[in-house]
């Protein structure tokens, strides 16, 4: 883990409120994953909390990543130009561990497809991925090229604009026999996660299923606390300490 001041490459819209940011770093940071996050410096100082974006593709000294217009944090983000540099904490958490496994399933929503593009792109040449992603609509659709890497890709939007008319997990529910897939993985709103594992367990699926959590983050160490959430045991776990990778079964969604 590295503090860096990184020189931005390119900062441009990918889709509907969806931009991507490529830094350049000034020094290795090793290998990072999918699932892995950064902490970012908005580059105006009336806002010091840094945001934490997901990991979304990462070639020697460069590290992309994604994000949503949401707040004044995010909107200040889309004014910085090529050439403005800004202080990156990186890499943080952990990511989706895909040794072993051959076959692997991938359910993703809206801004949650970041870290698991991450993943298919490391691991596309040896693995093969079933990849079932949900857009609101044609509008949110973004990154179909990296996508398509996997071996199925199948795209749901809630209207019906793009793809299929649905949801992933639905769109998942419908193949999960015919896969039979060594891991699940998975990222995306709280509820499309909460109706996965819901899902998983009335239909008798057991196969070990990973989550990325997104949360609220202050320092992104596990020193402030802001993003825990509860583990299945009752039990505290900071998000960008003890995850945001977890085991389904593991965390209260």
């Amino acid at each position: 883990m590295k503090d860096l001041l990184a020189t931005v490459k390119s900062n441009k819209k990918i889709a509907e409120n969806i931009y991507m940011m490529t830094l350049v770093l000034p020094e290795s940071v090793g290998q990072m994953h999918g699932g892995q996050f950064v902490n970012l410096s908005t580059g105006n100082g009336a806002h010091l909390l840094r945001r934490p974006l997901g990991v979304c593709m990462c070639e020697g000294d460069e590290v992309s990543v994604c994000y949503q217009v949401k707040g004044k944090g995010t909107k200040y983000l889309t004014e910085v130009e090529a050439g403005r540099k800004l202080q990156v904490l990186l890499p943080l958490g952990n990511w989706f561990d895909l040794d072993g496994c051959k076959n692997v399933a991938v359910i993703g929503g809206g801004v949650g497809i970041f870290p698991l593009v991450a993943t298919i792109r490391e691991h596309f040449q040896t693995k093969n991925f079933y990849s079932y992603i949900g857009f609101r609509n044609i509008d949110a659709v973004c990154l179909y090229n990296e996508l398509a890497k996997s071996k199925k890709l199948t795209i749901t939007t809630d209207d019906g604009s793009y793809g299929e008319k649905g949801n992933a997990v639905g769109a998942y529910l419908r193949d999960a026999a015919n896969i039979n897939p060594d891991i699940i993985i998975s990222c995306g709103p709280p509820v499309m996660l909460r109706v996965l594992k819901q899902k998983l367990k009335e239909a008798g699926i057991t196969t070990p299923c990973f989550v990325s959590l997104e949360e609220r983050m202050g320092c992104g160490m596990g020193a402030c606390l802001v993003c825990v959430c509860k583990t299945a045991s009752g039990e505290n776990a900071r998000v960008c300490r003890d995850g945001p990778v977890f085991d389904i079964n593991e965390v209260q969604l």
